[in-house]
């Protein structure tokens, strides 16, 4: 994990558009980590970037595509000489975190809308105190 990276995991897909839901080249991942108790419930372009049920996922959240953690301005600027975080994943989306939903016990709900792909992520709290409301956000992902 870089000092960007605020949260990273493997996830497992178990199933694709679970909502019975489809939308042109739009698919709907759920998954669950394998280290930390995670579900992930993700909207992705389906049409870049292909995913099949029982697929493997590395999955990452980073407040920067800086490999030390220098931020940004959330513009990507692909002229620009250097390595980044974008150089280690297949599939990148940038967004705002919008909503919390504070669970039972320690587990927490956050809500990310990536242009109006979403993206939320449940699970222990400790494991997402990096993660900010308003914050912006880059999703990173890879087939493993």
């Amino acid at each position: 994990m870089s000092q960007a990276e605020i949260f990273s995991d493997t996830f497992v897909v178990h199933a694709i558009n679970p909502e019975k839901k489809t939308f042109d080249r739009i698919d709907r991942l759920a998954a669950r980590a394998e280290t930390f108790e995670m579900e992930l419930l993700i909207d992705i372009n389906a049409e870049v970037w292909p995913v099949a049920a029982n697929d493997k996922i590395s999955f990452a959240l980073a407040t920067t595509l800086s490999l030390n953690g220098d931020p940004d301005d959330g513009t990507y600027q692909q002229y620009e000489k250097g390595a980044s975080l974008l150089d280690r994943y297949e599939y990148a989306m940038h967004g705002k975190v919008y909503n919390f939903n504070h669970k039972e016990g320690e587990n927490i709900e956050i809500d990310v809308s990536f242009g109006g792909l979403l993206m939320r992520l449940s699970g222990d709290q400790r494991h997402l105190v990096g993660i900010e409301l308003d914050q912006s956000i880059y999703c990173l992902m890879k087939k493993v």
